[in-house]
């Protein structure tokens, strides 16, 4: 008989009492703790295709240990408690997922998922927690203090979306430039869905609760983003559910501005697959998504500003590089992410594309999309750019995540 499947998990190798153990997790979401496991316990779970069965695990765990067993029980054991805490695509847990998509489905707010995980629920302690983030070592120095109404806003702000621990300094030097600026009416923030998907862009129409304020969103920006456009920006919206790359923002936005500004909220999927070019086809759903945004904020005459959340480079091996990090690897990220953020300071988005593809994006630059997608939306309207803060953070497992602070006026 054989198993269920093992679902799409996150895995990272990590050391825990003096033992090396494998820790998985789940990008969806559905299940908030990790497992560790032993290195057989995961070689058994890595064979759950719901095709093998015990007597098929134990064939290939004899073939890779050149003639070792493991017992049908200790399968068993693994499989169930692999079963048991989510991490399986049994009818239990397809029971437990359908109905948190459809909790989700019919609230009309997106959650504060990570409050009292990633940062405060409470709202007092949080606008304490944000303002230390101005103050702390590395951060601008001063608080934002009241943000500026007249003037023109931020055309375009790229910031991190590292969580607030590592990287809330950085955040700090992005939106101590915006609150300096005019307030913006409506705020489109494009994101990267970590957990993937085939389609490019992913809408929501919830509001997003903070626990500072919760957001409305510019519904008549949606429209005209979504009116007769030929792909579902709506059909994976449940990744909105747990990404948190555009939760940090609404954050920070509440921060400043409480309730007085509107959002859209954009995650990029994939643009390209496996047949495309190097860069979106010209007269592809992206490119065409993006003109929608640029005459969106042409048509509705709103002071907008677009946001860009993103990390740079990840390397190192939680990400499956072979290396560890030192001074040469560093410097080595440092010089590369230079040489392509040239591109965003000019306000050429083709070129910071080209520059970041042109190896096949071995960095892992997550913010690749949304960054392009910002410098879309903004295109003819900007000219260069200023680079307020660079930086990188350790990953706790082994590896490096490299993030810019860069204010398009």
């Amino acid at each position: 008989m054989s198993f269920p499947p093992l679902r799409y998990v996150d895995v990272s190798q990590v050391q825990h009492e003096g033992q090396t153990l494998i820790c998985i997790r789940d990008p969806e979401g559905i299940v908030e703790a990790p497992l560790l496991l032993s290195p057989i316990a995961f070689f058994v779970a890595s064979q759950l295709d719901g095709e093998s069965s015990a007597e098929d695990i134990q064939r290939a765990f004899s073939q890779l240990t050149s003639g070792r067993a493991v017992r049908t029980e200790d399968i068993e054991q693994v499989v169930a408690f692999l079963d048991e805490h989510g991490y399986l695509l049994s009818p239990s847990f397809i029971e437990r997922r359908n109905a948190i998509h459809k909790e989700f489905r019919e609230t009309p707010i997106r959650p504060a998922y990570l409050a009292g995980k990633s940062y405060p629920s409470n709202a007092a302690e949080l606008r304490q927690y944000l303002d230390s983030q101005f103050t702390r070592e590395g951060g601008p120095g001063v608080l934002p203090g009241t943000p500026a109404c007249g003037g023109a806003p931020v055309s375009c702000l790229i910031v991190p979306h590292i969580d607030f621990e590592r990287g809330g300094h950085a955040y700090a030097h992005g939106f101590s430039r915006m609150a300096k600026a005019g307030k913006p009416d409506t705020v489109l923030v494009f994101g990267v869905a970590h957990t993937g998907t085939p389609s490019p862009f992913i809408l929501t129409r919830k509001r997003f609760e903070t626990p500072l304020a919760t957001l409305d969103l510019d519904d008549e920006f949606i429209d005209l983003l979504v009116e007769d456009y030929p792909e579902d920006p709506f059909e994976h919206e449940i990744i909105h559910r747990t990404e948190h790359s555009i939760e940090f923002q609404a954050v920070m936005l509440a921060y400043l501005y409480g309730t007085d500004v509107r959002i859209v909220p954009v995650l990029c999927g994939a643009f390209l697959s496996e047949s495309d070019g190097q860069e979106p086809d010209p007269e592809g759903p992206v490119l065409e998504f993006l003109s929608r945004c640029r005459q969106a904020i042409e048509r509705l005459g709103r002071r907008v500003t677009v946001i860009a959340s993103a990390d740079l480079a990840h390397v190192g091996r939680t990400f499956g590089d072979d290396f560890d990090i030192d001074e040469s690897v560093v410097d080595q990220v440092r010089k590369r992410d230079a040489q392509d953020l040239a591109h965003v300071l000019s306000a050429n988005p083709e070129e910071w594309y080209r520059a970041v593809m042109r190896d096949e994006n071995q960095r892992r630059v997550c913010g690749l999309n949304c960054i392009f997608s910002a410098l879309k939306s903004v295109e003819g309207s900007v000219k260069q750019g200023e680079l307020v803060h660079y930086g990188y953070a350790p990953d706790p497992s082994g590896g490096i995540v490299s993030f810019a602070n860069i204010v398009l006026p």
